[in-house]
């Protein structure tokens, strides 16, 4: 039976990927960590975050994304000053140097036109993570589907679920990593979601 003060999942963890409840879930990321979701579009990450009493900040190119985060900070964590949510493109991030303690990244490289673009987002998100910081992405890959992929062109490819999509492979993300000065703190795991896509978590920590 139900507890009926039990506080309501989806009010207290809104839409979180379950793959950064499992970050919160093992310590890694606590309150008042300086936290920031770049490219955050309404905010589906940050419920549980701003709740807590992380330090939360977020960017996206939408101004209609970011009045939305506004919002829900304005209403879930007030003393939070609107200027912790602006509307800018990942790759060109306006936060200063190593600001961040985490920096998360979901379901948004895979946005990239072409190889040149996605560097430059992971780029500026790596810019702003303070050395020992954590870097949380989830991203669509060709991992566990190669051959059901069709190439297009800049690492962009057309996938079973008849989108369009910048894709990454491990051999892609272990180099990644090396050249940033990364670690990874848990292994590359991808989700197959069958005849539609693959979605890769990838984490690191900043050296």
């Amino acid at each position: 039976m139900a507890n009926p003060g039990a506080p309501d999942l989806q009010t207290e963890f809104g839409g979180i990927d379950i793959y950064l409840f499992d970050q919160l879930q093992r310590r890694r990321l606590v309150a008042p960590m300086r936290t920031l979701d770049a490219g955050c579009g309404g905010g589906r990450n940050l419920v549980y975050l701003l709740r807590a009493g992380f330090d939360v900040c977020a960017t996206d190119g939408e101004p209609g994304a970011v009045d939305a985060v506004r919002r829900l900070a304005a209403t879930l964590a007030p003393s939070l000053p609107s200027t912790n949510f602006r509307v800018e493109p990942v790759e060109r991030c306006s936060f200063a140097d190593a600001d961040f303690d985490v920096v998360v990244s979901s379901a948004v490289l895979h946005f990239a036109r072409d190889e040149a673009h996605f560097l430059a987002m992971v780029g500026e998100m790596w810019r702003v993570l303070r050395p020992g910081g954590i870097f949380f992405c989830r991203l669509a890959s060709n991992i566990g589907m190669e051959s059901r992929v069709e190439p297009l062109g800049n690492r962009r490819f057309w996938l079973p679920d008849g989108s369009e999509r910048f894709l990454v492979d491990a051999p892609m993300l272990t180099a990644l990593t090396e050249r940033l000065g990364g670690k990874f703190i848990d292994p590359i795991k991808t989700t197959v979601v069958h005849d539609q896509r693959c979605m890769t978590t990838w984490v690191t920590r900043k050296a």
